[in-house]
């Protein structure tokens, strides 16, 4: 098979999770010429971003999920857990994981994640088609000039020490297709402001001077934690590893905190019955919250009664995640202003409710929060952090009956994630906006607009552009499009889903062996379905996934030339039924797209994903 034409290129914003996940998916599924060029604004959160960068990530901060959730892959769920036992480098890893073997229920230092990822995208770069070629560059994308066919991204970018010069320098790079993984964004914090660069005051935990601080603090030394949630819990678990004795207080407006996972957890989908979310009428918010909860303790006794080997821990996540496919119909007639009323007001608990933390996490906070001794639970809303004058923070909580202060020898606020992007602090973001390009997402205050493949879409609706998005900006669209609710809207389980429609649909639009069908070809071919052609399509498609998911370049070269004689039968049956003539590439498209939907089933878990495509069947 060969198809000729100029090499492209895609600029991917952001070398986080997003963009590296992205970055790999593009350099796997090309076949065409090919430039992936990987824009990063900060080095050492290349192949990281702010969840797990070395620096600012102590070998004591392991993932709140197993680390058998952890592969990137879907389709290849032990991939994480196989790298960490026979592929990692572990030298200079300290003694308590140097000689660990991971186990898909155990925990996963956060840190050798930004090592995982490096290596499977120098594989992707060397196992990828001739012509696919990947770089990288150290610098910040500050606007996009966007044109029908093209995007012009203005760079500044970061000169290197040894060109003579020092600081960065601005160049315009013309892309053929823009992917944003611009990761979490920064909220301000109006409580802090008069203490943000206070000795006491630790606004960035997960930083190599957070860290610093955080372990250099006295032993009896008197801790407040703004949140009660992962990172609230990765702090106070930090001091307590590392002999804390004086009392640290952890404070949210909700007062949630973390549930455990059972040692031996392994993630599964239940089949549950369809739960009566519907309303036959109008109904206020309070009635809204009144129904919901009603339905919701029903479901999980009924799951209770008759899954009696789920472990109460996980009931909740099992029920939150049988809901995603009817939330999109129910939220569709909450009017927005409740919508995001109910998402602010409700936001922790439902990341409670969607998913706990491994024991490794809680088995030091969680005693201390129930003997409320050491670590003390405060409910109540921070108003504001002031400067005593003595070397010590005062924190005002304000709860629902009294307010209270605190004084700390140390504050550790967590990352503080913005949502509305009306208030992002982004160059690039503000850009963005201020031109029409991106639009922040009408329904939920939360990201921005992207149409169902995550392009960026405009004030009316349709694409801006050659620009898609991944991660973060698209939460509000994960929610009232997939009923996707918590960390599961933006985080690795939204981006595994993301960096393969992405880039699918990036390729479909810029490689010349893909054209666009007509929609009633589209339809034909789905009416075929029951025929030989049926059959032939089917075939098709299940080679097109494993193309799709293999590593080695030699394995996908076999696979696409058997996939190109599979369509070429499929052409030869769908000639013979009436209406359902189409060209090589109009058809190459519709079997793309079916395998790209495959691959990013929700109905299933990853485990039981890679059975239902037959990805071990070497003969598929």
């Amino acid at each position: 098979m060969g198809f000729a034409g100029p090499c492209k290129v895609v600029v991917v914003v952001g070398a986080g999770l997003g963009g590296t996940a992205t970055a790999i998916r593009l350099l796997r599924f090309a076949r065409e010429p090919l430039r992936v060029v990987v824009v990063e604004r900060r080095p050492e959160y290349r192949g990281a971003g702010v969840a797990y960068h070395r620096t600012g990530n102590h070998w004591h901060h392991v993932f709140n999920i197993q680390a058998g959730r952890m592969s990137m892959f879907r389709e290849d769920v032990d991939d994480f857990v196989g790298w960490a036992n026979r592929e990692a480098d572990r030298t200079g890893w300290p003694a308590e994981w140097s000689g660990f073997t991971f186990t898909e229920s155990g925990p996963a230092p956060r840190r050798i994640y930004a090592d995982y990822l490096a290596a499977r995208l120098a594989e992707a770069a060397r196992e990828a088609s001739f012509g696919v070629t990947l770089e990288e560059v150290d610098g910040e994308a500050v606007a996009l000039e966007v044109a029908d066919d093209h995007v012009d991204v203005v760079l500044d970018e970061r000169l290197p020490a040894d060109s003579g010069g020092s600081g960065t320098a601005r160049r315009s790079l013309r892309a053929d297709h823009v992917v944003l993984a611009t990761g979490l964004e920064e909220r301000e914090l109006p409580f802090a402001a008069e203490v943000s660069d206070h000795p006491a005051f630790v606004r960035h935990p997960y930083s190599e001077e957070g860290i610093e601080r955080i372990l250099g603090v006295r032993k009896d030394a008197e801790v407040a934690i703004v949140g009660t949630l992962l990172s609230a819990y990765d702090s106070a678990s930090l001091l307590l590893r590392h002999g804390h004795t004086g009392t640290i207080h952890m404070i949210s407006r909700s007062g949630l905190t973390l549930r455990t996972y059972p040692a031996d957890h392994r993630h599964r989908v239940l089949s549950l019955p369809e739960p009566r979310l519907r309303a036959n009428g109008h109904e206020d918010r309070d009635a809204l919250v009144r129904r919901l909860v009603d339905e919701w303790e029903r479901v999980c006794a009924l799951v209770v009664r008759e899954h009696p080997g789920v472990d109460p821990a996980v009931v909740s996540e099992h029920v939150a995640k049988s809901w995603e496919a009817h939330l999109p119909e129910v939220l569709a007639d909450v009017p927005s202003s409740d919508l995001r009323a109910l998402l602010d007001r409700h936001g922790s608990l439902l990341a409670t409710l969607r998913v706990c933390a491994v024991p490794y996490i809680t088995e030091l906070v969680a005693p201390a929060l129930a003997e409320g001794d050491q670590v003390v639970l405060t409910k109540g809303r921070v108003t504001e952090v002031a400067d005593t004058g003595a070397g010590t923070l005062r924190v005002t909580v304000t709860g629902p009956d009294s307010t209270r202060t605190i004084d700390a020898d140390l504050v550790i606020s967590n990352f503080g994630r913005e949502t509305d992007y009306e208030r992002v602090g982004s160059p690039l973001w503000r850009n963005l906006l201020r031109a029409g390009t991106a639009l922040p997402h009408r329904r939920t205050g939360r990201g921005v607009q992207v149409d169902e493949n995550g392009l960026l879409t405009g004030p009316d609706g349709t694409p801006s552009g050659p620009v898609s998005v991944v991660g973060c900006p698209r939460e509000g669209d994960e929610i009232v499009r997939y009923g996707r609710l918590g960390a599961f809207a933006f985080n690795l389980a939204a981006i595994k889903n993301h960096s393969v429609g992405v880039a699918a649909t990036v390729l479909r639009r810029l490689e010349s062996c893909f054209a666009e069908p007509a929609d009633e070809v589209a339809e034909a071919v789905a009416r075929a379905a029951g025929r030989e052609a049926g059959e032939r399509f089917e075939r098709s498609v299940a080679l097109d996934v494993h193309r799709m998911a293999t590593r080695r370049r030699r394995d996908r070269e076999l696979l696409a030339v058997r996939l190109e004689e599979s369509l070429e039968d499929l052409r030869r049956a769908l000639a013979a039924v009436p209406g359902t003539a189409v060209s090589d590439r109009a058809l190459r498209h519709i079997v793309n797209r079916t395998a790209m939907t495959r691959l990013n089933d929700l109905s299933v878990t990853p485990r039981d994903l890679r059975a239902r495509l037959g990805l071990d069947d070497p003969a598929a």
